[in-house]
């Protein structure tokens, strides 16, 4: 491991640290918190959809 590797694997430890940290003090339940994971990964699914689609019809 390179040491740009291990501050790029530090910065998303901490990253990630830093959004569950934020959900549990919410105390969202595990149920409500599938259901927005769902909804960013369609939405994120979507917008590449859009992206794609629009590039393919470029020709790009």
């Amino acid at each position: 491991m390179s040491g740009n590797s291990a501050v790029d694997l530090i910065w998303f430890a901490g990253a990630f640290a830093l959004v569950l940290s934020a959900l549990v003090a919410r105390r969202i339940k595990v149920s409500d918190g599938l259901k927005m994971a769902l909804a960013w990964v369609a939405i994120f699914g979507l917008i590449f959809l859009a992206v794609w689609t629009f590039q393919a019809v470029r020709g790009g």
